[in-house]
């Protein structure tokens, strides 16, 4: 695995005032290594790690999570219907779910966006992106119904 690349002077400076609790529902452990040496840069961020996606559902209701980071392809059900299951958390608690997965069809990232996905990205997700889309979930937080979909080369409303 290659060294992880360092942040700017900027964005480490960003990275050291940010706060809060991220899950990650992944089952691929080389996944989950990667995102586990990127979040050594955000040493305010707690990272809970789950497996399953009824796993992570689990933890959502038990930990209340600031960002769950959620792989499509989970072995006992889909991550859409991960987001689907926590459709009521992302309403009433304004729980932001970013989908974090491998696959760029363009109808999977509609779907998951209309089911209440606060960002969708692709692997292997670099780590400027990561901070970034920190930044975004963790700097101000409450629902805010009027998020836009934040891609490589694509934004919707």
């Amino acid at each position: 695995m290659a060294a992880s690349p360092e942040l700017s002077s900027d964005a480490q400076a960003a990275a050291s005032g940010l706060c809060g609790k991220v899950l990650y529902i992944e089952d691929a452990e080389t996944s989950m290594a990667v995102v586990e040496g990127m979040m050594r840069h955000f040493p305010g961020v707690e990272l809970l790690q789950a497996t399953t996606g009824r796993q992570g559902v689990e933890m959502v209701r038990r930990e209340r999570p600031d960002l769950v980071l959620l792989d499509m392809h989970l072995p006992d059900i889909p991550g859409l219907e991960v987001v689907r299951i926590l459709n009521q958390d992302i309403a009433d608690h304004g729980l932001r779910v970013t989908i974090l997965t491998g696959d760029k069809l363009s109808m999977d990232i509609i779907k998951a966006m209309s089911l209440g996905a606060f960002e969708y990205w692709v692997k292997p997700v670099e780590l400027r992106v990561l901070a970034s889309g920190l930044r975004r979930a963790l700097g101000g937080r409450g629902a805010d119904p009027s998020r836009r979909l934040q891609t490589r080369g694509l934004h919707a409303r």
